[in-house]
């Protein structure tokens, strides 16, 4: 009996031990869950022994799993690092850059700049994941984040290129002729869900009281910006989507205890290739003109 274990080998077994399910590791790997049950089946005869115990729970490990697991989890970190260092080594800025951002950047500020780096640098294939969730750099999710954020992460490496402000607006209609502090008192509030986790934000609504009148709450801020704009309520928005509302009024200054650090970052062994020194560079000398916009001084 071949009882050898090969790398998709131990894919498999981890993607079934972190999801428990076959569904959930053939979505994780990009394969049908029928494919998964054939491979793990194909890997437990090889092996002689059984990795995973099956329950209407879905699928637990076994000892004899949870250590193909631990050795799946090191030989994974070793390889990703290998990628990440041989990635890094490239001398031109060319080839693929995956680059993760939000949603309410993207649409209200970058793409633009985007754009513009796609003219400059046109042998680069540039890659846009959108999302609220942080993606892993060092898991190569993506090899370069814009991320606003309190702190740089501790593994990664880069520059806080600008601080994005925030300020409450309302829709004009909403706010009619009150004042900022009636209009404060008396709307209806529109705030960030679980999936947002805008901690600061949620704190800031319930010692202010806002969120006893909050009854309606989205997940982006692309999504509140939308909400505010057909007068739904009042909201926190970034200075750089609520001023370029025509429809929307700012309701005082922006608030110093919401002010966000925008971040670029990349993983320190992708550091050294072109294409990422070109991207975090040209992107750098952009934000520099966006500063005052993104501050709500523009």
């Amino acid at each position: 009996m071949n009882s050898r274990l090969h790398w998709d080998d131990l894919r498999i077994v981890l993607a079934v031990a972190a999801e428990g399910s076959l569904s959930g590791a053939g979505r994780h790997l990009g394969i049908s869950h029928a494919t998964v049950f054939r491979r793990l089946g194909e890997v437990e005869r090889r092996l002689g022994v059984r990795l995973f115990d099956r329950g209407r729970s879905g699928y637990r490990a076994t000892a004899a799993g949870e250590a193909a697991a631990a050795a799946a989890r090191r030989v994974e970190a070793e390889v990703l690092e290998v990628e990440r260092q041989l990635a890094g080594q490239d001398l031109r800025p060319s080839g693929s850059l995956r680059v993760t951002t939000t949603d309410s950047l993207l649409t209200g500020v970058f793409a633009p700049v985007l754009a513009d780096f796609r003219r400059a640098y046109p042998e680069i294939d540039l890659e846009v994941a959108l999302s609220n969730q942080l993606f892993s750099l060092s898991r190569r999710e993506a090899d370069v984040a814009l991320r606003p954020s309190s702190a740089s992460p501790e593994a990664l490496v880069g520059r806080r290129i600008a601080t994005i402000a925030q300020a409450v607006y309302g829709h004009r209609d909403l706010v009619g002729g009150r004042s900022a502090a009636l209009a404060l008192q008396e709307a209806e509030w529109i705030g960030p869900d679980e999936a947002m986790a805008f901690r600061a934000l949620e704190r800031w609504m319930a010692a202010e009281g806002h969120d006893r009148r909050c009854r309606y709450r989205l997940d982006s801020m692309l999504a509140l910006a939308a909400a505010v704009g057909e007068g739904a309520g009042l909201a926190i928005l970034p200075c750089y989507l609520g001023d370029a509302d025509a429809r929307l009024v700012r309701l005082g200054a922006p608030v110093p205890a919401l002010a966000t650090d925008l971040w670029l970052l990349t993983h320190p062994d992708l550091r050294p290739a072109a294409r990422v020194r070109a991207f975090m560079d040209f992107i750098a000398a952009a934000a520099a003109d966006l500063r005052p916009r993104l501050a709500g001084k523009a």
